[in-house]
């Protein structure tokens, strides 16, 4: 099914946002006579497809190449070479090589604590990553305010009079990030945080001073240490300075992303991705013959 109203560009950003599977399709080199000159592209989901590399045959064998890819589940590239011949149900008599560019599915969940002057600058920033976003607050006149403005089709309102509540709401693996605008409503979300095991991400802003009281208290509790390390307080990365909004945002941000791409991960597929950025250069490098 086409969706000819969004540009591939457009429709590449909504992906990304819903964590949506894709594939980016690119007219590499072409030859002779084609449909569309090189550096043409379109985006390929399992449903849907935006933009056009030309129409005809061949934009229907890359459309089915491009979903026989999507169900290898695999972040990928690939070039394959099209001769633009009778084969094809195309008498353009030329050729061209088609990148096909795989990105999975990546959707991170992560609950916002908090609607204060920070979380107003951390979520749009947020909201620009493969990111779904949950922004939690019991205060429904801030919810109301800034829903006065539309927000992204990946960050949910939530409004709760118990926030900690919506802790036991939250997918595995899912992050909080921590920042109410009271002390003792923090320190409940960061038990009921704690108690999930299988949360991958409890952070909290504030001081040093701040956090070794919560773990003092967490400790009084009867937490485990090996728990009670689990909280990430302050948050942010250091060498990020400023105390304004808008730089504790950027700070917090940054940290994030830096856990999109979990290390164990990212040294293998760095490896694989030299060794396929490799051939694909190789590939590139020669021209498809047009077809007589």
């Amino acid at each position: 099914m086409s969706l000819p109203t969004k540009t591939w560009f457009d429709a590449l950003h909504q992906c990304q946002q819903q964590g949506k599977s894709y594939v980016l399709v690119t007219l590499l080199a072409t030859a002779g006579s084609t449909p569309r000159n090189g550096g043409t592209k379109m985006l390929v989901c399992d449903d849907c497809e935006f933009d056009t590399i030309g129409g005809g045959h061949l934009e229907f064998a890359v459309i089915k190449q491009a979903r026989n890819l999507l169900l290898e589940n695999a972040t990928t590239q690939k070039v394959e070479h099209y001769p633009l011949s009778s084969k094809l149900g195309q008498c353009c008599g030329g050729a061209t090589n088609v990148l096909f560019e795989v990105f999975t599915e990546h959707t991170q969940h992560i609950a916002i604590y908090g609607a204060g002057h920070v979380s107003k600058a951390l979520v749009p920033i947020l909201a620009q990553l493969p990111l779904q976003i949950s922004w939690i607050d019991n205060r429904q006149e801030m919810l109301d305010d800034i829903a006065k403005q539309a927000q992204p089709s990946n960050v949910t309102l939530v409004f709760s009079e118990t926030p900690a509540d919506t802790l036991a709401t939250l997918p595995s693996n899912a992050w909080t990030m921590i920042m109410t605008h009271n002390h003792q409503l923090d320190f409940d979300i960061v038990t009921a945080a704690l108690n999930r095991k299988d949360l991958s991400f409890v952070g909290m802003i504030g001081s040093d001073t701040k956090a070794r009281r919560f773990k003092t208290r967490l400790a009084h509790k009867d937490f485990q240490e090996q728990d009670i390390q689990r909280l990430i307080s302050p948050v942010g990365l250091l060498d990020i300075p400023g105390k304004r909004p808008i730089e504790v945002a950027v700070s917090m941000a940054a940290q994030l992303i830096q856990l999109l791409e979990p290390e164990d991960v990212t040294q293998a597929q760095k490896k694989q991705a030299w060794r396929d950025n490799k051939q694909l250069i190789a590939t590139l490098v020669k021209q498809p013959e047009p077809q007589s």
